[in-house]
């Protein structure tokens, strides 16, 4: 964060400063994480109120706080905590007029955009990008306020529970270039169809002033059509699958054993060969969204093509394929869910399978915040797992029992010799795998988040076969 005084930072936000201090580090909400120097940002919820930390914090580095009553540390005090640290965002993007703002926004692939493009950028000058997918009113600004005067490129991650959301979030970061990934039926039961989520995600593009870019999907209709939503130069990027040549195309998509992809990458008439790192089916997709934002930013194709082969896994269990001393390969995706990414990740363990001979295993649980389309959403998966010919589907708790009726009733490559392993929770589903896979299988874990079954990834590679694994 660039430096600041308490009562500079007051008058920013429009609160009232008790006590003295000069803030030089990032601001934080989690005594976990602390910033040295940081500025502790006190949210008092239901269960927990931040407040009640604020000595902790200061104990780990903090030197003051924001908040909505006065703590042992130097405090700012506002009425509304979230909405002023939105505004000290805003105000230290104002402050930094040589960093280039990229946003991106999508139903599914967000996280990996990001990294990809986070990593293509550091090449080029220093980065700052989201964590995690810390995407919301709080994570934006938290990831705005870790930029300082050095900072060349600020990459946001940008989430949406509803229409206006992600205008509100461009407002505390304006774009200079922004994108939007996919339009797809993650959060579907709180917008209620596509049109829905695509009106709010295209709320991205419409913040872009007339000089910036516009990133889009030539490959999602719904996507394609923001063109018309934005006064700035529009670029595509996609496999043309849609009928749409993209500006930023891919071709000559191949996959190896484990799931790593190469492609070919074209812009402008050059051309180059990437070979990623990282495994999933999906990946190019993400890839090829990077790079055409990375173009935007004014890199060359050479350099985002030798980068975005560079790029490993930045974010934990998306993709994070491990392999167990005896034999046994662990893909953990679960850090979220929904029936796209599912798809797409069951492709991935199909492949892997079907490359290298190992028996694929999918252990699956819950996706979460589907409304009315929730049991269909979850009997498809089901269906979709055994049209890709997986062999095991391990269906954990009962959120995810019609997974398992879909994979009973499918009719893919696996047939009549397909096994369904329905189990009560994480317990009797990391049970039943610790005694049934062996080096010879390929296991996928895969939910939303609240789900947990990263436990369940964990205990595979912990407790079960030789000690030691090697994560790819």
């Amino acid at each position: 964060m660039i430096e600041m005084s308490l009562a500079e930072v007051a008058e920013v936000v429009g609160g009232v400063a008790h006590g003295t201090a000069t803030v030089t580090g990032a601001a934080f909400v989690d005594t976990r994480t602390p910033e040295t120097g940081g500025l502790f940002v006190a949210l008092a919820g239901e269960r927990v109120d931040g407040h009640d930390f604020a000595s902790a914090a200061g104990d780990a580095g903090a030197v003051a706080v924001l908040g909505s009553r006065p703590t042992e540390l130097p405090t700012v005090v506002v009425d509304d905590v979230t909405a002023a640290l939105g505004r000290l965002a805003r105000h230290v993007v104002s402050r930094l007029p040589d960093v280039v703002v990229l946003a991106m926004t999508g139903s599914q692939g967000k996280t990996g955009t990001k990294d990809y493009l986070a990593h293509v950028l550091s090449e080029a000058g220093p980065t700052v990008a989201t964590r995690g997918n810390f995407n919301n009113e709080l994570g934006v600004p938290l990831t705005v306020l870790r930029a300082t005067p050095e900072t060349r490129y600020l990459v946001v991650e940008m989430g949406a529970r509803g229409v206006g959301h992600i205008a509100d979030l461009c407002r505390i970061a304006p774009p200079h270039v922004a994108a939007v990934l996919n339009v797809g039926t993650a959060h579907i039961g709180e917008f209620g169809d596509r049109e829905a989520i695509a009106r709010a995600k295209g709320e991205i593009v419409e913040a872009l002033a007339a000089d910036g870019t516009a990133v889009l999907n030539a490959d999602d209709d719904l996507v394609a059509a923001m063109a018309a939503r934005t006064s700035a130069t529009v670029t595509t990027f996609g496999d043309g699958s849609a009928g749409h040549p993209p500006d930023v195309s891919v071709s000559e998509v191949t996959t190896d054993e484990i799931g790593r992809q190469s492609f070919e990458l074209a812009h402008r008439g050059s051309y180059a060969t990437v070979h990623l790192a990282q495994v999933g089916a999906f990946q190019w997709r993400n890839a090829a969204a990077a790079a055409a934002m990375a173009l935007a930013a004014g890199l060359d194709l050479d350099t985002v093509a030798d980068s975005l082969a560079d790029a490993g896994p930045a974010s934990r269990w998306r993709m994070e394929l491990t392999e167990r001393a005896d034999g046994l390969v662990v893909v953990n995706d679960a850090y979220n869910a929904n029936p796209e990414s599912m798809r797409a990740a069951l492709e991935t363990l199909a492949g892997i399978g079907s490359r290298s001979g190992r028996r694929t295993v999918a252990v699956l649980g819950e996706m979460r915040e589907l409304g009315d389309e929730a049991a269909a959403a979850h009997h498809g998966v089901g269906a979709y797992a055994a049209d890709v010919g997986v062999d095991v589907l391990v269906a954990v708790g009962p959120a995810a029992a019609a997974i398992a009726d879909g994979f009973r009733e499918g009719s893919g490559a696996g047939g009549t010799g397909r096994v369904t392993i329905p189990t009560a929770g994480r317990g009797e589903a990391a049970d039943w795998l610790r005694h049934n896979v062996s080096a010879a299988d390929v296991v996928l874990v895969k939910a939303s988040r609240g789900a947990a079954l990263e436990l369940i990834a964990d205990d595979l590679l912990t407790r079960g076969g030789n000690e030691g694994s090697t994560t790819r």
